[in-house]
Order: structure tokens, then sequence, then C-alpha cells
């Protein structure tokens, strides 16, 4: 009765919990913004009056040229998985050092002195060569970038073309920082007054005493895209006063973000630079003779090895990482779409064949078989509402699988709608690469999932509350069926198949989620909390909570994986807890322990040593370093469930084992030892960074 009780309890406050927010944050989403006035004759005023101190700087005979160093960097970073939602990993990194020219009007000229470079995944990345430099006039009046093949001759809004092309919203003032102090600025939305035109949207920083630029945050309309495969470029300029007269580049940050067009494929390429511009030589003499040539000269390529600098280039990244990953260029794109209201803004077509991965294209298991399937997303016309259709078919069960989730999304929050019809693993922990799965599953008879089907009819809420930190509400009508072995694989058997179907619930979820920090994080820590309760034949509840913390080590650092489950006496067999053998104890037996609770603890310490390095042609090399990781591993599973194949643990399980990662971190080797049993096992992987792609 206790159990009942507590049931009821927690099915309550959480139905309580995740209406209230649900309330909360629709009010929010739907609640008018703060009325903006455009166009006003105060703003269009003030708006006129930078736009001709621009002119009057560009003509001002007092400075008539200088001479500074840009320090910079530009990583090439690449972001996978399903929703996109995880911080992309690092491929290059790439340090410059630039000498940089200017002399009235509008003449300039780039010399790049030091550059070097370093390869974490394999790529071929080649740069355009204006990704190199920094912007030396805050643009001109046309904006390009990536010399013009990617936008090109788009008017800034304080060129004179600007006054007729934007509209002008005078929001609030306000104080910044900059190079030699606080200042004082109005702050001015601009939007195109036609989006069909390839124009900019964001927000001017005027110098309240003089008018002048201080700071431009800005993205494009889809129309200045001229890379089919561009999804959004986003751009900060920040000017400083030196000499109390004259605003010059302080410092400078882009984001240019592509995917495939034809595929929407959860994969995102990111270049994304970092530049602080000091040390002006005012009217410092320059010979004409130095404009000569291209806008940026200089070294064509990284040095190798290069001595000139102070510190290695790992101690450089860690050093400039967390403000890169602080840069508020995820809080940029919520602001531009804020002041684009309904209208989009990624420069990708609208409708395309979609993919969560390569999972969702073809996949083996024992249940099914051979799955194929396909999607598609096909946004509606002058809306943030988007239509994800998709569906597959098993080729041993003749079962029709899929789903239709319509999304309506604007800023930090996603609504949705869905309904579907899949077959899962029932375990919150994912225990190996799925395509590895298939493969060892058709060839071998080694499935490791253990499958549920489900029928889901739900509504969902997802809020950034910060770029780490978001909040989920879902509410849904689930039923679960069991399923039974159907295919045969090429040699060996499949074991059984669980009885895992429960019946129909009435569910509700809440999910609180923090992120990783993102590259070359020296201390970093996330975590996911989610609390589920169910109504049907007997109400349950559930609580599941994991999270990674590393912290770096001068040259190794250590990592720390958890995992906590906890289910009320009521909980369904598929919403049940599972570990053992491969992706959690390695040397305990696979997937022989579960129940209502259980506990996961994984601690390992990782360094770097010399390996030998083989040519992938010019796409890259293996690497020469190898990671090593000794590791410990502790594991519980109590009150098991009659009818499951997996049992209560009898106290804890500890092993222990080492784990070797090569080929530039992509493929993970583990030796593990039971250290109660004696048991020993050996898993064969990609590394999990990378299963939400496969």
């Amino acid at each position: 009765m206790r159990g009942e009780r507590a049931s009821r309890i927690a099915c309550s406050f959480l139905r309580g919990i995740a209406t209230t927010l649900s309330l909360l944050l629709l009010t929010s989403y739907l609640s008018p913004l703060t009325a903006q006035t455009w166009n006003t004759p105060e703003t269009l005023a003030l708006v006129t009056r930078a736009v001709e101190r621009r002119l009057a700087v560009q003509a001002d005979t007092s400075l008539t040229s200088y001479r500074t160093r840009a320090h910079g960097f530009v990583f090439f970073l690449a972001q996978v998985g399903e929703g996109l939602t995880e911080p992309p990993r690092l491929v290059k990194a790439d340090e410059l050092d630039v000498e940089v020219y200017w002399q009235a009007p509008d003449r300039s000229k780039q010399v790049i002195l030091g550059w070097r470079d370093s390869t974490f995944l394999p790529t071929d990345i080649n740069y355009h060569r204006d990704h190199l430099g920094i912007v030396t006039n805050n643009f001109g009046n046309v904006i390009r970038i990536g010399e013009g093949d990617e936008v090109r001759d788009v008017a800034h809004p304080l060129s004179p073309a600007g006054l007729d092309a934007y509209d002008f919203a005078l929001t609030d003032s306000a104080a910044i920082r900059s190079a030699e102090g606080e200042v004082t600025v109005y702050q001015i939305q601009v939007r195109p007054r036609s989006f069909a035109q390839p124009l900019v949207v964001g927000t001017l920083y005027l110098d309240v005493a003089t008018a002048e630029l201080v700071r431009f945050r800005f993205s494009f309309t889809p129309a200045s895209y001229l890379d089919r495969q561009l999804e959004d470029i986003s751009v900060v300029l920040e000017n400083a006063l030196y000499e109390h007269r004259y605003w010059l580049p302080y410092r400078q940050e882009i984001e240019i973000r592509r995917r495939a067009t034809w595929l929407d494929f959860p994969a995102r390429g990111i270049i994304r630079g970092r530049w602080e511009i000091g040390d002006y030589e005012l009217n410092a003499d320059v010979p004409d003779s130095l404009f000569t040539g291209a806008p940026i000269a200089g070294l064509l390529q990284p040095r190798k090895p290069d001595s000139t600098w102070s510190e290695p280039l790992g101690q450089a990244i860690s050093g400039v990482a967390q403000p890169v990953n602080r840069q508020d260029m995820e809080a940029l794109r919520v602001e531009v779409e804020r002041i684009a209201a309904s209208r989009v803004l990624a420069g990708l077509p609208r409708t395309r064949l979609a993919a969560g991965s390569l999972n969702d294209l073809a996949h083996v298991n024992r249940v099914e078989g051979l799955t194929v399937g396909f999607g598609g997303v096909i946004g509606l016309r002058g809306s943030r509402i988007a239509l994800r259709p998709s569906v597959a078919y098993g080729t041993s069960d003749d079962r029709l699988t899929g789903s239709l989730v319509a999304s309506w999304s604007t800023g930090p929050t996603e609504l949705s709608l869905s309904a579907s019809r899949r077959v899962r693993d029932f375990s919150d922990l994912p225990v190996i690469a799925p395509l590895l799965n298939s493969i060892l599953a058709q060839e071998g008879g080694k499935d490791h999932g253990d499958y549920v089907l489900l029928h889901t009819v739900g509504a969902g809420i997802r809020h950034r509350l910060s770029g780490r930190t978001s909040v989920t509400v879902d509410v849904a009508v689930e039923e679960s069926r069991s399923v039974t072995t159907m295919a045969s694989p090429a040699t060996g058997s499949y074991r059984a198949n669980p009885a895992l179907g429960s019946g129909s619930y009435r569910v509700a979820r809440l999910g609180v989620e923090r992120g990783s920090g993102g590259i070359a994080m020296g201390h970093d820590l996330q975590a996911r909390l989610l609390l589920e309760g169910g109504e049907g034949a007997a109400d349950y509840g559930r609580v599941a909570a994991v999270g990674g913390w590393t912290i770096g080590l001068g040259g190794s650092e250590l990592l720390a994986r958890a995992y906590l489950g906890v289910g009320t006496d009521a909980l369904p067999p598929h919403r049940s807890f599972v570990l053992g053998g491969r992706g959690t104890l390695v040397g305990e037996p696979y997937r022989a322990y579960g129940g209502r609770s259980a506990g996961l603890a994984h601690l390992e310490w990782r360094f770097e040593v010399p390996a030998p390095a083989f040519s992938l042609g010019s796409f890259a090399s293996t690497g020469r370093r190898a990671t090593i990781a000794p590791f410990v591993a502790l594991g519980y599973a109590g009150r098991s469930i009659a009818g499951l194949p997996w049992t209560e643990t009898d106290g804890i399980r500890p092993v222990a084992g080492i784990a070797v990662e090569w080929l530039m971190r992509l493929i993970r080797l583990e030796v593990g030892i039971g250290l109660r049993d004696g048991g020993v096992g050996v898993t064969l992987d990609v590394n999990r960074d990378w299963w939400g792609l496969l």
C-alpha cells in the first residue's frame, strides 16, 4: 500500500509541476514581445546622425593611417547528434598573428606573420583567405564575407543606402565595457524592410555622445547567402576608443554554420573565428607600395614546426576556449530571431529529406531484421512551423513504423506535437554504436538491444534557459507491447527478446539538462535529470539522473560519469533499469543485472602517449598520439522484476580495466575485469561521442 500511495503522490506532484511549467513557458512563448515602435522620428534622426558621423570619420584628416597587431584563433568544429543539442567537437585549430595596416580613406593591408595549426580529427578543410584576417572598417558601406563567395554586397545599415533599406527601433540605452572603460550606448534594433532582399538583422550600439558605432551584432536574411550549404552566419564587431577620439577595431567574432542542402541530417560544420586587436600606432608612416597585391599577404600556410610562439598551441587553445565557449553566438541567434519575428533566417531549403542518424536509414536487429526507412522535413511557408514525417519497414516482422512531428520554434523555445509507432531499446543507457550493433547482429547474432514496441501521442515544450541549460516538459499517452525475435543472423543465433510490454499509460515528464561547456574546457560539468510519472493499470513514479565531470590535471585529465535510476514498486518493465557488460561494466556478463533501481559510476584517468602515425592521404593521418585511460567502475541493481532475465547485483559489482583510444580518439578499445568473479571483457567501438551520428 505504501508503494501505491507513493506512486500516486509522485504522479500528482509531477503532473502539477509539468502543468505549471507548461503554462509558464506557453505564456512566455505566446505573449507579445515588448512593443517595438519602428522608424520613429527620434530614432531615424539618431540613425541619420550615425550615418553622417561615419561619413565624417572617413573624411577626418586627423587620422590618416594606423598600424596594429591582430591575434586570433580560427576553429573548425563538428556538431553531431539528434537535435544538434550537444556542443561541437574541435576538429582543427589555427592560431594567427597578423600585422594590420590602414590608410585613409579605405585602404587596408594585412600580413600574416605567424600561423600554426593542429588537427584533432581527420579533415582537409581550407579556409577562405579573409577568414584568416580581421574587418578593418566595420565592413564599409557593403558587407562581404568569404571573399564574396558566402555573402556579397549586402548594404550596411549605417551606409547611405541603409536608411531606405532598413527599419530601425530604439530599444534602450546601456553601459557596456570597452578597452578604455565604460561607455554609454543606444541600442538600436535593425531589420530589413523586405526580408526577400540580401540584408542584415541585428542590433547597433551607438555611442550616446557621438553616435559612432561601438558594437554591431548581426546575422543575415536567407537571400544574402550565396553558398547554398550555409545555414547562417553570425557576426560581432566591437570597437574601442583610442586617444579619446577614434573608435577602432578591438574585438571581433564570427561563426559560420553549414549543413547539407538536400538532407536534414544531424551533422553541422562550424567555422568560428575570434580576434583581439591592439597595440595601435596612429598616423604611422605606411608606404603606398605596401598596399599592392592581395589584401591579406604573408604566410600562405602554417609553419611546421614553429618555435616563435610563447606557449604550446594546446595551452593557448585552453586559455582562449573559455571566452570562446562563453561568447554569446547562441544568444545572438535568439536575439535576431526575435527581431525577425515569424520570418525564418536559416539559409537552407525549407523542404528536404531527413534522417536522425544512419541508423534511421537502415539497421538490423533480431526483432525487425533488416529495417529501411526515410524521413523528411517540410517547412510551412512564411512561418517557423516544420513538419517531420518518417516511415520505416522491418523485413523480418513485416512491421511498418514511423512518426509525425510538428514543431514551432522561436528564440529559445520550441513547441511540438507528435505521434509515433517505433521499436526501440528500452534502456536509458546506450551501450554500442548503432551501426556497429547492426553489423554484429547481422553477421554474428550479437544484438545488444532489448526491444519494446511503443505507440505514443504527445506534446512537449523545450526552453533554453541559457547557452548550456534547458528544461523540457512532455505529456503523452503511451502504449507498450512486447515483441519477439523474428530474424535470423548470418551465423550463430539470437537470444530471446524479453517481454517488456506493459500496456497503456498517461505519462508526464519533466527534464532539466546542463550541457557540456564546449571545447578545451579545463573543468566541465554536465548533467541531466528526468522526473517521470505514469497513470495506468498501476500508477508509477520514476527518477533518472546522469552526469559527467571532467577536470584537467596538467597533461592529463580525470573523467567521471555517473547514472542513478529509481522507480516505485509499480514501475512497468519497459521503464526499468539494466546494466552489465559492454558500455556499463566491462568484465561482467552482458545485461545480467537490473530492476526498479540501479546505479553506475565510472572513473578514468586519461593521458596521451606517442603513437606511430599513418597517412590518410590529403585528408589527414591517424595522429601521432594515442590516449591511455585506466578506469574503475561500480554498478548496482536492486528490486528485480519477475519475468525479466536480469537479477539484482547482490551488492556492488566493481570492475577495473584499461582503455586505449587512437585514430584521433575515434576508436576505443576497452579491456575490463570483474573484481568479484574474475570475468574478463573486451570491447572495440567507435568513441561514444559519435554514436548519435551512427
